[in-house]
This record gives structure tokens, C-alpha cells and sequence, in this order.
């Protein structure tokens, strides 16, 4: 008699909990550790996290409070393509720039704002690889069309 009486109330125990793990394992947030690398640019060191994985590219820099002065995030693609951003989830502005397999600077979009999505950009020939820093970046060190990213450390 006593176990007919535990038997359902440890069955609507055991189920609350699974759908606690459940809802739980859903709704935390996922811990993603980037690997980190400082590059240079025309002499410019920035210390970037490096989105070399499907999901971290896709994340970027959404979320994101702030890039401070020196930081950036790389892009790092398996080949070379028109690859486009936007600006998803974005909370200020950025200059993002596209290097070619050589790092060589081919495209430049300067102080794209959050304002603009959901518009894409996108390099005008195939790039390898995207920088996104802080908005300013380029004009404030000279970085132009041909300027060289060293990135001969990071793969994807």
C-alpha cells in the first residue's frame, strides 16, 4: 500500500527533474572558447579571437558589448569567396576588412553601423579572410586596399 503511494510521486519526481535537465541544457548559454592570436597589419598589431568553425563564424561578434582599441575578431574561411556579413545582432559600428590567401587587403567597408541590417556586404573579388575592428580603425592607420595582413599562423 505504501509503494502504490511512492511509486507515482517518485515518477512525477523523476519526470519535473528530467524536464528541469532538459529545459536546462537548452537554455544555458554555450561556453565557446575561440583561440586568440595577435596579427599585424601594415606594422598595426591586433590582438584578434580567431572564428575558424562554421558556428563561430556565424556568431562573429553578435553579442558583443564592445571591441576596445587593439582587438579585433578574424575570419578565417576554408576557401576563397564573396563572403558576406552583416550586421545580426550587433551593438556599434565596425570597419571590416577582406584579405585575399596572400593577406592582402582587397576590400575595405569602414564604420558599418548596427543600423544597417539586415543589409549584407561583401568583398567585390574572393577573400580568404575578414577583419572585423573597432570603427576607425582603418582611416586612423592608413590601412588601404593592398595594405598586407599577416596571417600566415592562423588555419582554419
Amino acid at each position: 500500500m505504501v509503494t502504490s503511494r511512492i511509486l507515482p510521486i517518485l515518477g512525477l519526481v523523476l519526470a519535473i527533474t528530467a524536464l528541469g535537465v532538459l529545459f536546462w541544457s537548452y537554455s544555458s548559454p554555450e561556453i565557446t572558447i575561440m583561440p586568440t592570436r595577435t596579427l599585424l597589419i601594415d606594422g598595426t598589431a591586433v590582438h584578434v579571437a580567431v572564428a575558424n568553425t562554421p558556428e563561430s563564424r556565424a556568431k562573429g561578434l553578435s553579442g558583443t558589448s564592445s571591441l576596445a582599441e587593439g582587438e579585433g575578431m578574424l575570419f578565417v574561411f576554408d576557401d576563397d569567396d564573396r563572403h558576406m556579413f552583416w550586421m545580426k545582432d550587433m551593438v556599434f559600428s565596425i570597419d571590416i576588412l577582406w584579405a585575399d590567401r596572400d593577406g592582402r587587403v582587397v576590400h575595405i567597408e569602414q564604420s558599418v553601423s548596427p543600423e544597417t541590417f539586415p543589409q549584407t556586404f561583401a568583398p567585390p573579388v574572393p577573400a580568404r579572410y575578414a577583419l572585423e575592428v573597432p570603427a576607425g580603425f582603418a582611416a586612423a592607420r592608413d590601412i588601404k586596399i593592398g595594405s598586407v595582413l599577416k596571417v600566415s599562423q592562423v588555419s582554419p
